[in-house]
């Protein structure tokens, strides 16, 4: 069994010395800081199932990290932004303390569950930004279909100071003493239940604190049970590396990774960016969604775009984002498998109403009978 007390710094040293490869990556564009850079529209281009194999593996074999310039269209990012900046001003008039894991407070201002929050605050918006076709293929790519998207906005203010480096959910929001009562193969299966990911909202200059990394350390045995850790807090802050990010690229990297955000050292940027922890089918999420909230906010801005007659790929990408896309657990009783091994998840309840253009009073309605069949007696 894995133990805190085995953990020893020069081991974790040993594995993070791993160069990474250029040519071990054929559709990345170059190597900066020991982690893989992708050009959007590179990927777009190639062949999906190779893309999705080299994503998969750099994630899990490689330096656990890649970026994407160019992921999202920098104008919608800005729609976004003006969006995210008025739900924190709100919620600053509120006298709303909102508060992070792994910063001092006031160093930051966060939205949590910025997905719903968005998805009523602008369905326009929601679908232009969670329709977006790289996030997609980096979250199949490592997790499969029917992940659950859940989403938190960072700003760190001028003058934050930067994270512990750490791993994240799900064995990374336990203490050591906590995560020894797990068996040694959870720690290598915690990793493939979600996928970290963040989009840049400005510009991000290393003196504003881009996020800081640390390649390669996924592949680290103990690295859940680091946390607190005086000589590894030295060791990984130290080591760490950071990229500069443009407006719309987005990083995303095994949970496994340690990482953190960085100080921004500026007088007047605040840096924001939307950070993107995305669960496995499989899995649990961190976050609670009404995701049946979110699906009836976006429901008529999809059914508009579904009615202008050319298909918009946006809106089955937001749809992923938006709707539950695993139909269990459910009631087998009054729930079961028809024609198949699994009844329809509300994901499917949806797409059936956007193709028989069904109005949003009729789909409240089905996914209320969706969601009574799924309660138990």
């Amino acid at each position: 069994m894995l133990r805190a007390v085995d953990c020893r710094v020069e081991d974790l040293a040993a594995v993070v010395a791993e160069q990474t490869r250029l040519a071990d990556y054929p559709l990345a564009d170059r190597i900066e800081a020991n982690v893989l850079v992708y050009a959007a529209d590179g990927l777009r281009d190639a062949d999906r199932e190779a893309a999705l194999t080299e994503l998969a593996r750099a994630l899990r074999d490689g330096p656990g990290v890649v970026i994407v310039e160019g992921a999202v269209d920098p104008t919608i990012v800005d729609r976004a932004t003006d969006v995210f900046f008025r739900i924190i001003d709100e919620q600053n008039a509120a006298g709303q303390s909102v508060g992070d894991h792994f910063a001092k407070p006031g160093t930051n201002d966060r939205i949590w569950n910025s997905l719903e929050k968005l998805a009523v605050a602008d369905p326009a918006v929601f679908i232009d930004y969670h329709g977006n076709d790289i996030i997609d293929l980096v979250s199949t790519a490592w997790l499969g279909p029917a992940y659950q998207m859940t989403a938190q906005v960072n700003v760190v203010n001028p003058g934050g100071e930067a994270q512990v480096p750490h791993r994240d959910y799900h064995l990374g929001f336990m203490s050591a003493a906590q995560i020894e009562h797990y068996p040694d193969h959870a720690h290598e299966l915690s990793p493939v239940l979600t996928l970290q990911g963040a989009v840049a909202h400005g510009d991000t200059p290393i003196e504003t604190g881009p996020t800081m990394l640390l390649p390669h350390s996924q592949k680290y045995p103990g690295g859940y049970l680091i946390g607190g850790r005086e000589d590894f807090a030295e060791f990984t802050t130290e080591h760490c590396v950071q990229v500069p990010f443009a407006k719309g690229d987005a990083i995303f990297f095994n949970p496994a990774l340690i990482h953190g955000a960085g100080t921004n050292h500026t007088p007047d940027v605040r840096r924001m960016v939307n950070l993107l922890q995305v669960s496995s089918a499989f899995g649990r999420a961190m976050e609670s969604i009404d995701r049946e909230r979110v699906v009836l906010a976006v429901y008529p801005e999809m059914l508009a775009r579904a009615d202008n007659g050319a298909e918009d790929p946006a809106v089955e990408f937001a749809l992923r984002s938006a709707a539950e896309g695993y139909p269990f657990p459910t009631n087998l009783d009054r729930d079961p498998p028809v024609g198949g091994l699994a009844p329809p998840s509300q994901a499917d309840v949806v797409r059936d109403a956007l193709k028989q253009r069904r109005t949003l009073d009729d789909v409240r309605g089905a996914l209320k009978e969706h969601s009574t069949r799924r309660e138990t007696t």
